[in-house]
């Protein structure tokens, strides 16, 4: 260690390059993270709010909560218990006076079932009539307040704010709710509709007919327009960025060690074991990645204080140690290429003798 610290002071710039480039891999790797991540919690999360194991469709949605009608005739023949609840999805822009358009998700929900109990009131209170509806914290961020009067699609209908409610997001929309009733309406559909869905958090829940499928919420989750192509994606361009890291280092390392070969014959013809200048090398790697992690995980975080809150970044932690921990295996591989250069390495032949 003592000699790997040496001669990272006596070659500033060289190491310094070398730690930059580090910085830099590092840095776009928990950016891509944070947002893969993010972008990932918009797309459930009001799902993820509800405490759900499954839900039940229409067979004909193709997996589609927003595609599916429930007739009441088809819900009758499903026993509904305080673990069920009825819900209702259709996309709208909502609009209010001197504020901007914004495409949201409506969910009707019923005041008696558990979903309308779970979702958590950041300020106000939840909807109780059919012309009242709570909204996602991000309305704030765009002007509307407690009280505001909302027009839904082209009606002209107004819907009055009485609630706000955080971390309420599906497909990367907020998340309106308000009553089943009100669904009704937006999605021009009669009464002889029930719902789009129905909502379950018990496991064994099953339906006996044929007219209803039931899904997993993993699997519902996955089915969700563009979920898992977007997180693949990420995956593929985070997985691809630590093999680059990989061989970035393991050549700048290599050339390092080309480079230092007289020094190692010195050494070595000094009596120095070649067990040591391989320590030398690994501690080298993890000190250059160590410090690159350090000021990429420094520069993340200043980028977060600076990005706008439209910006969906969000964390976590076990997603970053498997990021931080891959890049350091990819230094310790890298630094291991080299290895058998420097046990190999005769003192006679590099010194001229």
């Amino acid at each position: 260690m003592f000699l790997a610290l040496k001669e990272i002071r006596h070659e500033k710039l060289r190491y310094g390059l070398i730690i930059g480039m580090i910085v830099l891999v590092s840095y776009l790797v928990f950016v891509l993270s944070g947002l893969a991540y993010g972008l990932a919690q918009q797309n459930t999360q009001a799902i993820s709010s509800w405490n759900a194991s499954k839900v039940v469709l229409n067979s004909d949605a193709n997996d589609s909560l927003s595609q599916s009608l429930i007739t009441k005739q088809t819900a009758d023949k499903v026993k509904l218990t305080t673990h069920e609840a009825y819900i209702g999805q259709a996309g709208v822009v909502a609009k209010a006076k001197g504020q901007a358009k914004l495409s949201a998700q409506f969910l009707g929900i019923n005041q008696s079932q558990f979903i309308y109990k779970r979702v958590k009131v950041t300020s106000g209170h939840k909807p109780v009539t059919s012309h009242q509806i709570m909204v996602d914290d991000s309305f704030k961020d765009n002007g509307y307040r407690l009280g505001d009067k909302v027009t839904l699609n082209s009606t002209d209908t107004q819907y009055k704010i009485v609630g706000f409610t955080h971390n309420a997001k599906l497909s990367v929309a907020p998340v309106i709710y308000g009553t089943l009733g009100t669904w009704r309406t937006l999605s021009h559909v009669t009464t002889a509709f029930q719902a789009s869905g129905i909502i379950t958090n018990r496991d064994n829940f099953k339906t006996k007919t044929s007219d209803l499928s039931t899904l997993t919420m993993s699997k519902f989750i996955n089915k969700l327009p563009g979920y898992s192509a977007q997180n693949t994606t990420f995956t593929f361009m985070i997985g691809f960025l630590m093999i680059i890291a990989m061989v970035v280092i393991a050549v700048f390392l290599y050339i390092l060690t080309m480079q230092k070969l007289p020094n190692y014959a010195v050494l070595r013809a000094q009596g120095i074991p070649a067990k040591v200048l391989v320590t030398t090398t690994v501690s080298q790697a993890l000190i250059l990645v160590v410090g690159g992690l350090a000021i990429g995980a420094a520069l993340t975080l200043a980028t977060v204080l600076a990005l706008p809150a439209g910006v969906p970044m969000s964390f976590n932690v076990p997603l970053l140690a498997g990021v931080t921990g891959g890049i350091l295996l990819t230094g310790v591989i890298g630094a291991l290429i080299p290895v058998k250069v420097i046990l190999n390495v005769d003192p006679v032949s590099v010194m001229g003798g």
